[in-house]
């Protein structure tokens, strides 16, 4: 079983940057493909970026393409999620989530079998 905890969220101004980290206890974190997901409020989770197991193919959807960057490493069992150029429609809690056993992710929620807790992310104007 994996355990993920996000961190790195907080309150910042439209322009700013942010990264977020994604910790996977376990030792399967490295057989995981993996995602980014947000949820605004009253909206439903959305998909934001993923990234196959061995980091070498990323996704992203389309409102974040050129701002924000996904990556990992492997050897530490974190996944990061750069994020560039805030803006506050990027207002959300940020998961993470972990697809075992698969070497590519996708962008459907229901497709990964692990998810951490959140951080959030506000943006002011």
């Amino acid at each position: 079983q994996v355990q993920l905890v996000e961190s790195g969220g907080g309150l910042v101004q439209a322009g700013d940057s942010l990264r977020l980290s994604c910790a996977a206890s376990g030792r399967t974190f490295s057989t995981a493909a993996m995602g980014w997901f947000r949820q605004a409020p009253g909206k439903e989770r959305e998909f934001v970026a993923h990234i196959t197991r061995g980091g070498t193919r990323t996704y992203y959807t389309d409102s974040v393409k050129g701002r924000f960057t996904i990556s990992r490493d492997n050897a530490k069992n974190t996944v990061y999620l750069q994020m560039n150029s805030l803006k506050p429609e990027d207002t959300g809690v940020y998961y993470c989530a972990g697809r075992r056993g698969m070497y590519y992710a996708t962008a459907y929620g229901g497709e990964y079998d692990y998810w951490g807790q959140g951080t959030q992310v506000t943006v002011s104007s």
